[in-house]
């Protein structure tokens, strides 16, 4: 508005002088009208070229308080990034309890357990290790500041007369909360007590206890969040995996360890993936694989369809045919063993036809052949027995996990699994050698059958099932196997 005023002003003056100019027709301009017209003009410019200053100058600031606008956003941003990589990515200070990498015992004591139900009879030769349930109370006795559970099935306070060992835990883990010890459990659901199972329990390790605790500390932390984060703390980092192992002395023999995690979504960095784990036992395997499941079935199920799951199937099938690396499968039997299991187990099988050195033998364990035409008031009076044996052992290395060869366990379930290698596996004191003498234990007892692959057995055709041929002593500590199998 006021440039346009001194445009309108600078047009009347100039007119009227134009007007008395054609009267008078004077030959030369006054000289004080062309001074002041002079004036005028040049008073005009200077009115233009300040307007066009303060236009530019405004211009200037308009932009330049742009640009701070600008720069205190981007500043914001980067201030509420870093606090929120900080509070994802924790400084890494003094591990759990004081422990650290430097700090840690690394020579240890290892032991195995388990858990034998009532009724199962093994020849007098056969090895036997600490019951689960002993085992339970020395760690417990031994607690000092805290006690950190992880349990996918936790029913100690159950009222069948079986539970008794269930019921004294929980009395002795009350015990350890009155004398101000802490403890903390991570479970998901109830099950029953009575179960053939089998775990290792490391006395004096905490260098594979400093991990352990992280995947404990991962779990916790789950349960203050609606998803999984995308970035995990660096407190949560794993400390061994399968590129980086513990090299420690377990009973006096060099070993090497690592904890596994499963599904992927719960391994943060350097944590190895459970499936990647079992990849690293089975391609370091150079003489057999003994495996050890309660159901192998490589489908993966959603609430719309099933999918074959390939990972630790194809795995098995380059292990025989492109390494000739000798496989035993000892599958538990029972009710809710899919019948697709018989159909992979006869592809498996078939794969081995006419190729050299390709040998598979399937055995499944059934531990209820007597229980299972029972009527259903006979079945609710005692547990059902089941062997919920997870863990494999090759010439080298072992891995106890906690997941069936099922594809959902790993890809929808939270678990870990240990893997150890050992180089002198024919020690004693070696707990891969244990493990093994355990494997042969049971796929020689007459609870081992060989089933045929083409149909599910039902009541009827339960006492068909094929029982192995007693073998003679000698076979098992030479390694042979029976050729009935």
């Amino acid at each position: 508005m006021e440039i346009r005023q001194h445009e309108w002003l600078s047009a009347s003056p100039h007119e009227g002088f134009e007007q008395m100019r054609l009267k008078s027709r004077p030959k030369e301009p006054s000289p004080s009208l062309t001074r002041v017209g002079a004036n005028f003009y040049s008073s005009v410019k200077q009115q233009d070229y300040s307007a066009s200053v303060w236009l530019r100058r405004k211009d200037k600031l308009e932009h330049s308080q742009q640009k701070c606008i600008v720069i205190f956003a981007l500043v914001c941003c980067f201030a509420v990034l870093v606090a929120l990589i900080f509070s994802a990515v924790d400084i890494m200070g003094e591990d759990e309890d004081g422990l650290s990498e430097k700090n840690c015992q690394n020579k240890c004591r290892i032991a195995l357990v388990e858990n034998i139900p009532e009724g199962l009879n093994y020849s007098e030769d056969a090895p036997f290790h600490l019951p689960l349930f002993q085992g339970w109370m020395n760690l417990l006795n031994m607690a000092k500041k805290s006690v950190d559970i992880v349990s996918s099935h936790w029913d100690l306070n159950h009222t069948h007369p079986a539970a008794c060992q269930g019921q004294r835990l929980f009395e002795k883990l009350l015990q350890l909360t009155s004398q101000n010890i802490e403890v903390k459990l991570v479970s998901d659901v109830t099950a029953d007590s009575k179960m053939k199972e089998l775990g290792v329990i490391f006395y004096n390790c905490s260098c594979l206890v400093l991990d352990l605790q992280r995947i404990f500390a991962l779990y916790s932390s789950l349960k203050f969040k609606s998803r999984v984060p995308q970035t995990w703390s660096k407190r949560l980092y794993g400390v061994y995996d399968n590129e980086k192992k513990l090299q420690l002395q377990l009973n006096e023999t060099k070993s090497q360890a690592f904890v596994s995690n499963s599904p992927k979504l719960f391994c943060p960095k350097n944590r190895s993936f459970d499936i990647d784990a079992i990849y690293s036992v089975i391609d370091d395997a150079k003489q057999y694989v003994y495996i050890a499941v309660t159901d192998y079935l490589p489908i993966s199920s959603t609430s719309s369809k099933r999918t074959y799951w390939p990972d630790l199937d194809g795995k098995i099938r380059e292990a025989l045919v492109l390494r000739s690396v000798k496989v035993r499968l000892l599958i538990s039997f029972w009710k809710e063993t899919d019948p697709l299991t018989f159909n992979f187990i006869s592809s498996l099988k078939a794969i081995c036809t006419e190729i050299a050195n390709c040998s598979l033998k399937v055995k499944f364990f059934d531990l209820e052949r007597e229980n299972a035409c029972a009527t259903k008031e006979q079945k609710n009076q005692t547990f059902p027995k089941l062997n919920r044996n997870k863990y494999m052992v090759t010439d080298g290395a072992a891995y106890i996990g906690n997941f069936d060869w099922v594809g959902n366990d790993f890809t929808q379930n939270a678990g870990t699994g240990l893997v150890i290698n050992q180089a002198d596996v024919r020690d004693n004191r070696s707990i891969i050698k244990q493990l093994k003498d355990v494997f042969e234990r049971d796929w020689y007892s007459p609870y081992a059958k060989s089933i045929q692959p083409t149909k599910q057995p039902n009541c009827s055709s339960l006492s068909k099932l094929k029982s192995p041929s007693k073998q003679p002593a000698m076979a098992n500590a030479t390694g042979r196997e029976p050729l009935s199998v």
